[in-house]
């Protein structure tokens, strides 16, 4: 017997690029408030590379959604400023295909783009309607994305987002826990300054206002800010990983804060990523925790997942 009433409305589908990243895996995961009012596909590269014309295509043929979340890109800053024809394929001509398909089929598009599209020479956050000028090779292949898929459709959202992190794939906060258990000592860099994105609130957020689109909720399409509330360096975030590590019994090693000039890299860093997230806030209703109160979340979840 079918348990399925015959007059029962299907659910809107979101369908979801790049669910193998951090932000992937935190929609697939996502307990978001209205979520289970639509249906999430999520696909990870090895289903559909968005690089890919023919593989995308036939994931909009397969799954014909109503609205679509990239959560895609070329994520090596590094080794982008060798290889950027590769993230200019990933961050720009694969976010202008899944455009020109949403514009095709008249659904909302949302994609996920840096605050490295910024120089990071400025004294207050960087608004949405501030100058871009990308201080490298994959800031350039993102706001190159940014600039096609908005040409391409008009019901295309931005959202900017910076130094993300989750209980997932390699990030900032995994990286100075694995280094924390490896060495007596660790130099962290304290004069470039941004707010940490905890991968799993951006995407409650993304779901969120997507699941109220699909609604019928008019809001404006455009750029938008995410990340979560307070500035800080990287040697603070350090400090205050270290901090709930050490509170929670853990061994704590020292933190050495160090100027940006004595970690070369082959990407120059912004100096100043902080992003005005007050316009997201107003627009969209959103309630955006703090950096620290996520962090905190982070770690239980790691905790819980690797038991000591």
């Amino acid at each position: 017997m079918n348990d399925t009433m015959p007059n029962e409305p299907q659910k809107p589908r979101i369908l979801v690029f790049g669910g193998g990243g951090q932000l992937g895996r935190s929609l697939a995961s996502s307990k978001a408030a209205g979520a289970s009012d639509a249906e999430l596909v999520v696909l990870g590269r090895d289903a559909a590379d968005i690089t890919d014309a023919a593989a995308v295509a036939r994931a909009f043929e397969s799954h014909r959604p109503h609205l679509v979340i990239n959560a895609a890109a070329y994520t090596a800053v590094d080794r982008a400023e060798s290889e950027e024809s590769l993230a200019f394929a990933g961050n720009a001509l694969g976010p202008h295909r899944l455009a020109l398909h949403c514009a095709a089929a008249g659904i909302p598009f949302f994609h996920v783009s840096t605050d490295y599209v910024f120089s990071g020479k400025s004294d207050r956050p960087w608004r949405v309607d501030d100058p871009v000028d990308p201080p490298n090779a994959y800031g350039r292949t993102k706001l190159a994305g940014e600039w096609a898929l908005r040409s391409a459709h008009r019901d295309s959202c931005i959202f900017r987002t910076s130094w993300v992190f989750s209980p997932w794939g390699n990030n900032f906060v995994k990286t100075m826990l694995r280094l924390g258990r490896e060495r007596d000592e660790l130099a962290v860099i304290n004069d470039q300054h941004g707010c940490p994105t905890y991968a799993p609130d951006l995407a409650d957020a993304l779901l969120k206002i997507a699941v109220e689109r699909l609604a019928g909720r008019a809001f404006k399409p455009g750029i938008y800010h995410y990340c979560n509330q307070g500035p800080t360096t990287w040697f603070d975030f350090a400090t205050a990983i270290f901090d709930a590590v050490e509170k929670a019994g853990g061994r704590r090693p020292r933190v050495r804060p160090i100027p940006s000039s004595e970690y070369p890299s082959p990407a120059v860093r912004p100096a100043w990523s902080v992003l005005d997230i007050d316009g997201t806030i107003e627009g969209l209703g959103l309630e955006i925790p703090s950096w620290k109160d996520a962090l905190g979340r982070c770690l239980d979840k790691l905790a819980a997942d690797s038991p000591v």
